[in-house]
């Protein structure tokens, strides 16, 4: 054969992108066609009832806040059974964020310590005792933990609202006339024992995704177990403990019967966290949609959809945040 025929031959042909694309196409298996349909579908699925839900919500919410003659945003009232109604959300937006926020104050600490105890500290032998310990508290139901709050945590709450009233009563936040401890404090205390097991498993399962070579190019270096944590493991696993601290406030924002079974409550913002009284979204829903009228339950639902609002910037927040520090956390390292 004729070299010079070679030379001159032309390079082949490489197949154009749409091509490729056919061709990947009719290489896929029937059974990954398949699943990726089912996945498709559970995503549409998942758009097509939370935008229900809203459709659903506004539509009701409508409905209620077209007659009442109160401001919906700042009336501190709930009487929908009068002619004109009159109701609000300010003290029900106010107890369920305050209440959320203290229960983070407490539950965040003290998970992420947990898991980084069960992680980097604990024993092997201790490890799958406390972490079954701590999924068994995930798995008890809410009127049990409310049940456990009123008639365990309340009685026992007085010696700690008088020390706080001793010490820290002259900033006014922590001040005490006495009464019963159904507070503020009382529920975010209860609502952070219900919420330390979903961030702390979720924490500890991060934590347990760090990189070996990490932690060692750390002690390599010199580093003390608390530098190695802190300059390898927390920086990894921040992302991760935004994620379950927003599972948490998620629980946080939208408990019922708990709050309902501990909290006494009245349409006052009290300026004290320690004074009885306050509300939420979630345990006003609960306690008044039995006996509620149908205009009644239209306003009830038009709280739903603040709550179902707070939700929502709460999570998109969370997205954000964690996407800002996506990049300085390691976990693409």
């Amino acid at each position: 054969m004729d070299t010079t025929q070679i030379a001159d031959a032309p390079p082949p042909t490489q197949p154009s992108s749409a091509e490729q694309k056919r061709a990947a196409r009719g290489a896929t298996r029937p059974g990954d066609r398949i699943f990726l349909g089912f996945s498709r579908g559970s995503g549409i699925l998942l758009l097509v009832i939370m935008a229900a839900i809203a459709g659903f919500l506004t539509y009701r919410a409508v409905l209620a806040i077209s007659k009442d003659e109160g401001n919906f945003l700042t009336t501190f009232e709930w009487n929908t059974g009068v002619n004109p109604p009159v109701f609000g959300i300010a003290v029900l937006a106010y107890g369920t964020i305050v209440s959320s926020i203290i229960a983070m104050i407490i539950a965040v600490p003290i998970s992420v310590a947990i898991a980084l105890f069960l992680t980097h500290y604990a024993p092997r032998r201790l490890r799958g005792p406390i972490a079954y310990v701590i999924d068994l508290l995930a798995a008890v139901p809410s009127i049990v933990y409310g049940l456990w709050g009123a008639l365990i945590l309340v009685p026992h709450m007085n010696g700690l609202l008088g020390w706080l009233n001793d010490y820290l009563g002259w900033t006014g936040v922590f001040s005490w006339q006495g009464g019963a401890a159904r507070s503020m404090l009382t529920v975010g205390i209860l609502l952070a024992i219900m919420i330390l097991p979903i961030i702390t498993n979720v924490s500890r399962e991060v934590f347990r995704q760090v990189p070996q070579m990490h932690e060692e190019a750390a002690l390599a270096l010199g580093a003390t177990r608390w530098e190695v944590i802190r300059m390898a493991v927390i920086p990894f696993g921040r992302s991760g403990i935004i994620s379950a601290s927003m599972l948490g406030l998620g629980r946080a924002l939208g408990e019922t019967m708990a709050v309902a079974t501990v909290l006494s409550p009245d349409f006052l913002i009290h300026g004290s966290l320690l004074d009885p009284g306050g509300g939420t979204f979630a345990q006003n829903i609960a306690s008044k949609f039995s006996e509620a009228t149908e205009f009644g339950r239209d306003a009830l639902i038009a709280s739903g959809l603040v709550l179902f609002v707070i939700t929502l910037v709460v999570n998109g927040a969370a997205r954000a945040i964690i996407a800002r520090r996506k990049e300085y956390s390691g976990a693409n390292a």
